[in-house]
């Protein structure tokens, strides 16, 4: 057996303070190699993770690569307090932890979203120009790459629920709350895994809400669709999805939403690859509604769409 083995955190989120000084009945909801799930009884999500994942809107990073199936079980006890939690055999200390903002500088990338939309769709391009023969995808808005083409959205999910996808991605574009709701209920939930395919879509699609509107539209966009999603799937789906509507992400997307500032095409290649690698599809998936949402707008809501033509 074991012994105890301390840690330190590197970095939490701010939700992370609250949620160990609040919780007084967590138990574990899923573990994995480099990470594990906590849910409280308000069933609110912690993720305790490593540096090879890193910061989140519910993160709590420590210091070491621990490989945490082979340290836990569902049965391990636990216990917490503002300072510390203990779980198993496994001490976390998070009294010298950096604070993390999972909120990137929405006011900033609204105000170069057209900037960002050209990064988008130059990368349309040189996509379609390296594969002459690509397959236009429903689900990621007639974005030609074959990155997220891959997406179990156009393989495994409902035909039928397709137009959903699309009502989504023109409601949100055209800021049209009624017919967001009910396209977002018709999505949430919709496909297989901890975070299903339509959850992920709807996240990817919100955070470029965030980027699309002014922040007084967007803010009730996200908190809506994200409000009415979060109650329709899983506990770990609606933490991600409540994050989103609150404008926070996880750290490979602000590393996203930087390279496509930069307009360095190495970058934001890099960074996409790194969402892509999240999950089986889930990367890819909120992906495509990230894109999708922003391609429908620079070919239907923006001035720039005459730049964007081959």
């Amino acid at each position: 057996m074991q012994g105890m083995q301390s840690f330190n955190v590197l970095s939490l989120a701010p939700h992370v303070n609250d949620w160990l000084a609040n919780s007084r009945h967590p138990r574990i909801l899923h573990i994995f190699d480099c990470a594990y799930n906590l849910i409280n009884e308000r069933r609110e999500v912690l993720s305790v993770v490593t540096p090879q994942i890193g910061d989140g809107p519910f993160n709590l990073v420590v210091e070491d690569n621990v490989l945490f199936s082979q340290r836990l079980s569902l049965q391990s006890p636990i216990s917490n307090s503002a300072n510390q939690l203990n779980l198993g055999n496994l001490i976390i200390d998070t009294a010298n932890a950096k604070l993390w903002s999972p909120r990137p500088d929405w006011e900033l990338l609204h105000a170069q979203r057209d900037d960002i939309l050209r990064q988008i769709m130059s990368l349309r391009g040189a996509q379609r120009r390296s594969n002459p023969h690509h397959r236009e995808e429903i689900a990621s808005g007639g974005v030609s790459t074959q990155s997220v083409s891959t997406t179990t959205l156009a393989t495994t999910l409902p035909i039928t629920k397709y137009q959903f996808f699309n009502s989504l991605i023109s409601s949100l574009a055209n800021a049209d709350l009624p017919n967001c709701i009910n396209s977002a209920k018709q999505l949430a939930g919709l496909g297989i895994g901890l975070t299903p395919a339509g959850d992920d879509f709807i996240l990817g699609a919100v955070l470029a809400v965030w980027i699309i509107h002014p922040p007084e539209i967007a803010r009730v966009l996200a908190k809506e669709i994200s409000n009415t999603a979060a109650p329709l799937t899983t506990s770990l789906s609606a933490a991600w999805l409540r994050s989103a509507g609150k404008g926070e992400a996880g750290i490979s997307w602000h590393k996203f939403f930087d390279a496509l500032i930069s307009a360095n095409p190495l970058r934001i290649q890099e960074t996409i690859e790194n969402i892509l690698a999240v999950g089986h599809t889930s990367g890819a998936d909120a992906l495509a509604g990230f894109i999708g949402l922003f391609t429908y707008w620079g070919e239907h809501c923006s001035n720039l769409w005459e730049y964007n033509q081959p």
